[in-house]
C-alpha cells in the first residue's frame, strides 16, 4: 500500500476536441499536441487513450499498420507533454456508442466473448497492437476496453464464458507487453446489478490493479442530489467495494473514470463537486490513480450523442479550461506540495452480501440499498471500510 503521503496518480480520458474518435480517421498530429498541451497545463501525469477496434482490424485477416503508426505518434505527443499512457484496446463502447468490425455483424453475427473464430481475430488484434505500444516507454498499462461489459446484450455470454475470454486475453497482452501493467475495466452493473454476467470478482482478480467507473447518473444522484453524501462519496464507495472483494489486501484501485454528467452535477456545482469528492477518495489509501472523464467537450456540431455526452469535458472544443479542470487542478498542486494527509482512524462494516459468492444478491449494495445509505451516514463521520461476510 502506499505510505501515508504518497501521492495518487492524476490523468485524463482523452477525447480528442477536433472530431471525436473520428478524428482516428482523419489523423492530425498537431491537433492532438495541443490537446495535451492543454492537460499537461493542469498538472495531469497520464492519459487514457481509446484507438478504435474495427478501425485497425475491419477484416480478421487485416491489421492496418496506418492506424497503428497514428496510436503510436499520440503516445509519442504525450511523451513529449510528460505524460505518461494508458491504451484500452477493444472499443467497443465509447459515449453511448458501440463500434464493432463487419466481421462480428451481419450474417457474421457472432459473440465476442464465446465465438472461437472471433476469439482467435480478438487475440492476434490485441497482440499486435500490445507488441506495438508497450514498445513506448512512457505507456504504462493496457487495458482490453472501455467497459467491455456494456457489449453483452448482443454479444450472449455466461459468467463462466466472460471470464474465461478476459482471462485469455489478458495473458495474450502480458506476453506481448510484460513490463505494462494489463488490465480488465468494466462499469458498475458488474458490481450492482443481479443478473448481469460479468461479476465482481473478474474486476478483482484479473489483471494487475482493480478499476473502477463512478457515474452518478447511476442512481445514486437521485438519492440525495448533486452535493449529497451518497453522491460525494460514491467513488470512495466503489473503492470499497472493490477492496473488500479482493483476495489481496495490497491490490490497488484505479477510480479511472469520473466525471460531472449533466443534469445530475449543474455546471454552477460541478467544481465543487470536483473537488469534494476528489479530495474525499484521496484519503482511500487503497487508491492508486483518478482518470477524469473528460479530456474535452464533444463539439455540438456532432449528431446523435446523449445530451450529458456533450460537456463532460475538462476543456471546451476551442481549449478553454472549465470549473472542473481548474478545482483538479488546484487538487493536484496541493497534493503534490503537501502529500495526502494521514487518513484518519477508519470504522469497519460487513456487507449483507459476499460480492465473490452471492453475486445474485449485488443489489443489496447497490446505491440507494440499505447497507449502501448506512455506509454513507457512517461515511461523514470519517473513514468507512467494507467487509465480507464469513460463508
Amino acid at each position: 500500500m502506499p505510505s501515508d503521503t504518497a501521492t495518487p496518480r492524476f490523468g485524463a480520458n482523452y477525447v480528442p476536441s477536433a472530431g471525436w474518435f473520428y478524428s482516428w480517421l482523419d489523423y492530425d498530429r498537431d491537433a492532438v499536441r495541443r490537446d495535451f498541451a492543454d492537460l499537461a497545463g493542469i498538472g495531469l501525469d497520464h492519459v487514457r487513450v481509446f484507438p478504435v477496434w474495427p478501425w485497425i482490424q475491419p477484416n480478421r485477416a487485416i491489421i492496418r499498420e496506418r492506424a497503428i503508426a497514428d496510436l503510436l505518434d499520440t503516445i509519442d505527443a504525450a511523451a513529449e507533454h510528460g505524460l505518461t499512457v494508458a491504451v484500452d484496446l477493444i472499443q467497443g463502447h465509447l459515449s453511448s456508442f458501440d463500434f464493432l468490425p463487419s466481421w462480428v455483424l451481419t450474417w457474421h453475427r457472432s459473440s465476442l466473448f464465446e465465438d472461437r473464430t472471433v476469439r482467435d481475430g480478438l487475440t492476434a488484434y490485441v497482440d499486435t497492437v500490445a507488441r506495438a505500444v508497450a514498445s513506448k516507454p512512457n505507456v504504462f498499462a493496457i487495458t482490453l476496453g472501455n467497459e467491455v461489459n456494456n457489449l453483452w446484450p448482443d454479444s450472449p455470454t455466461t459468467p463462466a464464458a466472460s471470464t474465461s475470454w478476459a482471462q485469455d486475453l489478458l495473458t495474450t497482452v502480458k506476453k506481448a507487453a510484460p513490463d505494462v501493467l494489463a488490465l480488465h475495466s468494466v462499469f458498475d452493473d458488474a458490481w450492482y446489478k443481479a443478473d448481469h454476467p460479468f461479476h465482481p470478482v473478474d474486476a478483482v482478480d484479473l489483471g494487475e490493479l482493480s478499476t473502477v467507473h463512478s457515474w452518478v447518473f447511476n442512481g445514486v444522484s437521485r438519492v440525495d442530489g448533486p452535493l449529497g453524501p451518497a453522491t460525494l462519496t460514491h467513488a470512495d464507495y466503489l473503492v470499497e467495494l472493490a477492496k473488500a472483494t479482493s483476495l489481496d489486501p495490497q491490490r490497488r484501485v484505479w477510480l479511472q473514470e469520473i466525471g460531472v454528467p449533466g443534469p445530475d452535477i449543474p455546471v454552477d456545482l460541478q467544481a465543487e463537486f470536483t473537488r469534494r469528492t476528489v479530495e474525499t477518495v484521496l484519503s482511500n489509501p487503497a487508491l492508486y490513480g483518478v482518470t477524469w472523464w473528460s479530456s474535452h467537450d464533444i463539439d455540438r456540431k456532432l449528431l446523435d450523442f446523449p445530451d450529458r455526452e456533450y460537456d463532460l469535458g475538462l476543456f471546451t472544443v476551442d481549449h478553454r479550461r472549465k470549473p472542473a479542470a481548474q478545482a483538479l487542478a488546484d487538487l493536484i498542486a496541493t497534493t503534490r506540495a503537501n502529500g495526502v494527509p494521514a487518513p484518519a482512524a477508519a470504522t469497519t462494516l460487513t456487507s449483507p452480501v459476499n460480492l465473490r459468492t452471492q453475486p445474485d444478491r449485488r443489489p443489496e449494495v447497490a446505491p440507494g440499498s440499505e447497507f449502501h445509505l448506512r455506509w454513507v451516514a457512517a461515511r461523514q463521520d470519517g473513514p468507512v471500510r467494507i467487509q465480507l461476510p464469513q460463508d
